[in-house]
């Protein structure tokens, strides 16, 4: 289970964040597009310690910032506040935030995605391997622009071979490899 993190500075939670998009999503090739956002560093990280409230009003500002710098691929937002370590308490946030992209005007535009540290697919069990493909550091929020994914996805079955490749991968290194990956991002200290 996810550990409280209020306690964090923030710069170790972004460093630990981009640390996993380098050490586990792009080394392991679970999204196919992120190596081509993260050089150049066209990835933004944010650091939300608040309630839901001030996910919700970050999550706005997320998309403003994006509408309005270009040079910005896609942002990710951790969240440190204790109760969003929960993953049932997170879905429901992310729910809320789904809605109120809708309510905002952006479907279509933007998408959100999510990873948790304790990111359990439906219908798969907690300690399934697959699950660890959207399993992070810490509680993250996601938002990419629409006109990204379908421009590197011009097949249809382009989503099914991430989607299967991801699992094959992940089965393949197990859980024990991931929960030490994860672990030893966590544990990385940022130099003082």
């Amino acid at each position: 289970m996810a550990e409280p993190i209020s306690s964090l500075c923030e710069q170790h939670v972004i460093d630990a964040t981009l640390k996993w998009v380098d050490d586990i999503v792009i080394k392991h090739n679970f999204c196919p597009f992120a190596r081509y956002v993260r050089t150049p560093n066209q990835i933004r990280c944010e650091v939300i310690a608040g309630d839901a409230g001030d996910v919700i009003q970050s999550l706005y500002d997320e998309l403003r910032h994006l509408e309005e710098n270009e040079s910005t691929a896609t942002t990710l937002i951790a969240l440190t506040n204790p109760s969003l370590a929960d993953f049932e308490e997170y879905l429901d946030v992310l729910a809320i935030g789904d809605n109120m992209l809708h309510d905002w005007g952006y479907s279509g535009t933007y998408q959100l995605a999510s990873f948790h540290p304790d990111y359990v697919f439906d219908g798969s069990d907690f300690n399934d391997a697959e699950n660890y493909t959207n399993r992070s550091p810490y509680p993250l929020l996601h938002l990419i622009r629409e006109a990204d994914i379908t421009r590197y996805m011009k097949k249809e079955e382009d989503a099914e071979k991430i989607f299967s490749h991801n699992i094959e991968k992940a089965q393949a290194l197990g859980c024990p490899y991931f929960e030490n990956a994860l672990e030893a991002i966590k544990k990385d200290k940022p130099a003082q």
